[in-house]
């Protein structure tokens, strides 16, 4: 990926001018990672958001992932990149529908995905990302009746994992669904020895077939203690740039969405970023994300108890 040196520089400037700070995903592009304060998946941005002195957050990532940055610094001003760098899986639980849905199965605590807007949060008991999940549910009593919301893929897994009564909405991400088993599979034999790594959203074939499943975070915790050499990663693709870093002397492959041979299977709404984007959000402080008072005194409720529980449990 070729660089613009004179724009980097620019952010540079401007980011020390207004004491602000680039927070990434680890879904954003190589270029971006590369200039960002802080990098993470979606639990330690939340941590890191709640932390920060700085006036100005720029979030590269997806809007989801701003809102849960303002409602938890909502003295800050929070700025993303693309307002159109949305969600599939968030926009897959509508407020009214998912309102109803609680409606109809009434007694159980609600522990919703952090990929959700915060008008889902709001409705919500407790927060939790794919790196916690499982946690967040065994802190409760094992007889306690839940809805798992908005991935089915997770939330499935972690019923299987915790033998819980939990009800499961049918949501999904785009890019965890599309992976090609065929090309997993393919993969494995064309590389023996190697192992499969693949997120907890992806899909239950894909899952059964791997050797480790866990949160990006996870999975790059995973491949620096493993002493395998070659690693077939099922995640989006912009997690290699920090496992390539971090292991330069292993080898990471990334596997194509069904119905490719080749290709990455990258998430869409990430890929709006670019750091042209981003100079212009530091420069003109816009698109800025806001979240109603209303709406931030209800969904801080469940972020701050999942990272309560998760500061407990060392998480």
């Amino acid at each position: 990926m070729v660089v613009d040196n004179n724009i980097i520089e620019k952010i540079k400037a401007l980011r020390k001018e207004k004491n602000a700070v680039i927070f990434a995903h680890y879904y954003q592009t190589s270029d971006i990672q590369a200039i960002a304060d802080f990098i993470g998946d979606s639990l330690a941005l939340s941590q890191k958001a709640a932390e920060t002195t700085a006036d100005i957050i720029v979030l590269a990532g997806v809007k989801f992932m701003a809102e849960t940055v303002k409602i938890l610094s909502p003295e800050k001003k929070v700025i993303i990149p693309d307002l159109m760098a949305g969600c599939s899986l968030a926009d897959s639980c509508k407020k009214e529908d998912f309102e109803e849905f609680i409606n109809d199965n009434p007694g159980r605590t609600v522990i919703t995905y952090v990929n959700t807007t915060a008008d889902i949060k709001a409705l919500s008991d407790i927060a939790c990302t794919s790196s916690n999940a499982k946690q967040i549910v065994e802190s409760l009593h094992q007889d306690e009746k839940i809805i798992f919301g908005p991935d089915r893929n997770l939330g499935n897994y972690i019923k299987e994992l915790t033998k819980r009564d939990i009800l499961v909405w049918d949501g999904a991400c785009h890019v965890h669904e599309q992976f090609s088993l065929d090309a997993i599979l393919r993969m494995k034999k064309e590389n023996p020895g190697s192992k499969i790594i693949a997120h907890p959203e992806c899909e239950k074939p894909v899952r059964l077939v791997a050797d480790y499943i866990g949160s990006t975070s996870g999975m790059l915790s995973f491949v620096s203690k493993d002493p395998g050499k070659v690693f077939i990663v099922v995640t989006e693709p912009g997690i290699l740039y920090e496992m390539r870093k971090a292991e330069p002397e292993k080898i990471f492959i990334p596997v194509p969405p069904k119905y490719s041979m080749c290709g990455y299977n990258e998430c869409n709404f990430m890929k709006l970023i670019t750091l042209e984007k981003i100079y212009k959000s530091l420069k003109f402080e816009e698109p800025e994300v806001t979240v109603d008072a209303s709406i931030i005194e209800r969904a801080a409720v469940p972020i701050k108890r999942m990272l309560e529980i998760s500061a407990k449990l060392g998480l």
